[in-house]
């Protein structure tokens, strides 16, 4: 869980790559992808099946979220690697479960040399499945939140971009909610990531794959 356009140094610290050449030239017959996704074959299995699809599901929309900020000052490609750790520790991201870990909890997650062991990030998931939780009980559901932000569709984006005016607004909204680790950045890989933004470059072979998905001419609906 997902920055295509930062730079290619960004991609070593902290989200996905570098927007500046946006694509990969394959040899012929194989296809051409974002560039970010060639340097590792998670990052291109990660790329080719996942990456800015489209995501209606709360939950999993939520647990996207909490991944984002677990990559902070980190890069994606740690995070892929540790992520079946990450969702076996905190019970595959159920937010009912994971709101109900306390102080000893967190401490067997600390423990834990399979998972990003930061107290901070461990901390923000917790409160964020609370967060989550008070959403649900007050008749919000989270999804519809987060896609209400941006007009209910998926952005589309003339050419790759390092960030959106609507990661800000998105980004300031979560904030005053109490979530944690949800700075514009985090939120622009999260809106990537999530599909809320089309963010593959054009000549990348999913850029029209995902447009199909959204138009229903593939097989894949809201879940």
């Amino acid at each position: 869980m997902a920055l295509t356009p930062l730079s290619e140094r960004m991609i070593e610290k902290l989200v996905k790559p570098s927007v500046s050449d946006g694509r990969r030239m394959g040899a012929k017959g194989t296809k051409e992808r974002c560039s970010w996704a060639e340097s590792d074959p998670l990052l291109r299995d990660y790329h080719d099946k996942e990456w800015g699809v489209p995501q209606y599901d709360s939950r999993a929309l939520w647990e996207l979220l909490m991944l984002e900020g677990f990559q902070a000052g980190l890069s994606w490609l740690i995070v892929l690697r540790k992520r079946e750790a990450l969702q076996s520790a905190f019970k595959q991201f159920d937010p009912e479960k994971v709101a109900r870990f306390e102080e000893e909890d967190i401490q067997m997650l600390l423990n834990e040399p399979r998972i990003i062991r930061s107290r901070a990030k461990i901390e923000a998931t917790i409160k964020g499945a609370r967060i989550f939780l008070e959403m649900q009980k007050s008749g919000e559901d989270f999804a519809s939140v987060i896609w209400e932000m941006v007009g209910g569709k998926p952005i589309q984006n003339e050419s790759p971009m390092s960030t959106h005016p609507l990661a800000e607004e998105m980004s300031k909204n979560l904030k005053r909610r109490g979530f944690k680790f949800v700075g514009p950045v985090i939120v622009y890989a999260f809106m990537q990531a999530a599909g809320i933004v089309n963010d593959h470059s054009h000549n990348c072979f999913r850029h029209k794959e995902v447009i199909r998905l959204i138009s229903g001419k593939l097989h894949r609906g809201k879940e």
